[in-house]
């Protein structure tokens, strides 16, 4: 048993070798071709090791490099960095909610003065007040629920991904 797994790692790894090798060659009307397999001048090339996913972040521009007096005379954009439904969690089932839902929302950074919460509860907008406030009459079943957080002129700031959670009710029988 432990030699016929030693001959099978040996026959995996040996195929992996096999699988890199890679050929290149010019034909008569000069078209190039590439293979795996070697053809009469053809030249051996080596490819890079497997590729590996990358993932892409996301990085603003920067602006370019400016003399310290007008640096200093330029205010600062303000943004926020996330919002996020902390309660009710995403896909939370609650029970027996008497129809009173508890939202509270995590802002970073902090809610600024003349800014606004913009809620959309079931696909409907509404303005509430702060990052922590209760909707009425929310009944039994599925609901979604987004943040967003909008500027004194109504400019989109942040908004938080969708939310889904279920409402349930013992029955009485």
């Amino acid at each position: 048993m432990l030699m016929r797994t030693f001959i099978t790692l040996i026959a995996i790894l040996a195929a992996g070798a096999v699988m890199a090798q890679a050929y290149r060659w010019v034909d008569a009307d000069g078209v190039v071709h590439f293979s795996d397999r070697p053809v009469e001048g053809a030249e051996r090339i080596y490819l890079p090791e497997q590729n590996r996913g990358t993932r892409r972040v996301y990085a603003p521009p920067t602006a370019p490099a400016q003399d310290n007096d007008a640096a200093a005379s330029e205010p600062e954009v303000f943004a926020y960095e996330s919002i996020e439904i902390v309660a009710p969690a995403p896909e939370e089932t609650l029970w027996n909610i008497e129809s009173v839902l508890n939202v509270s929302l995590r802002v970073v950074p902090a809610l600024r003065q003349g800014d606004q919460v913009r809620i959309y509860f079931d696909g409907e907008a509404r303005l509430v007040n702060g990052t922590t406030f209760q909707i009425e009459e929310v009944y039994r079943g599925v609901h979604n629920i987004q943040a967003e957080i909008v500027d004194s002129t109504g400019k989109l700031m942040v908004r938080s991904l969708p939310n889904r959670f279920y409402v349930q009710q013992n029955s009485i029988g």
